[in-house]
């Protein structure tokens, strides 16, 4: 069990692993051939293994793009980390077949194939009832974590959490994610909050932790079925090591 000091005017949280459990699976040929069959209901006709090669080549064009974007555009010296927008990926799909589709149906074809290779997306347990006890004790509640939000948006909704946020910052919104302190920077500046009366939540050391950590927060870590491998953040300021459940 995992319970959260009540000291801060703040609570951050990251989503995937730190509130949400999720698994997914993008590698089964199976996924590409129904794809594949989409597509080509829209005259866009594409082998299940040519399908997933260009989509993997345009998604690593993509991030390698606005990396050298995001590196350019400012004196930084943090190393960028990209978060591209997933729908420019499925549009380009049907553009590169000489196909004219509309934003939605790209969204769409994005959406068909997060529902082929979702497994399953759960809240953790206890987490609604810790989410209303942080509110009910005044507290300010955010999102911001690394999503795409033709994804996340609608998976929040579907189990029903989506309303207890303050804000709710995704990263493919703003081009960049986390451990980039531009992102964490997002919150602080739209919402005004001091990261010195905040607690940054989180289930990585690296994106979370360390990066939250150098935005100026306080944090605490959750190790959770799906935090990277062998993954312990030392530098936290309040740890929990196998992380099952929230306790309120």
């Amino acid at each position: 069990m995992s319970k959260l000091p009540l000291d801060y005017e703040n609570y951050v949280f990251d989503l995937y692993g730190t509130l949400v459990d999720i698994h997914t699976d993008e590698e089964p040929g199976s996924i590409w051939e129904k794809l594949a069959m989409f597509y080509g209901y829209y005259g866009a006709h594409y082998s299940a293994k040519e399908l997933k090669c260009r989509y993997k080549k345009l998604v690593d064009n993509h991030e390698k793009k606005l990396k050298t974007d995001l590196e350019n555009s400012t004196a930084y010296s943090h190393e960028a980390s990209p978060e591209i927008k997933i729908e420019e990926v499925f549009m380009q799909l049907f553009t590169d077949k000489g196909i004219k589709a509309d934003n939605e149906l790209a969204v769409h074809a994005g959406q068909f194939m997060r529902v082929m290779s979702t497994d399953y997306v759960r809240a953790y347990p206890g987490t609604g009832e810790m989410l209303e006890n942080l509110k009910a004790n005044g507290k300010k509640v955010y999102l911001v974590f690394n999503a795409q939000r033709i994804f996340t948006e609608y998976e929040m909704h579907d189990i029903d959490i989506f309303k207890y946020f303050d804000e709710i910052f995704i990263s493919s919104d703003y081009g960049t994610k986390k451990p980039d302190i531009r992102f964490f920077d997002v919150l602080i500046k739209k919402c005004g909050i001091d990261p010195k009366k905040s607690l940054f939540i989180g289930n990585d050391s690296t994106t979370d932790i360390k990066g939250a950590t150098e935005a100026g927060f306080d944090t605490f870590y959750v190790k959770s079925n799906i935090s990277p491998e062998n993954d312990m953040a030392e530098n936290s300021t309040y740890k929990v090591a196998e992380f099952t459940k929230w306790e309120y």
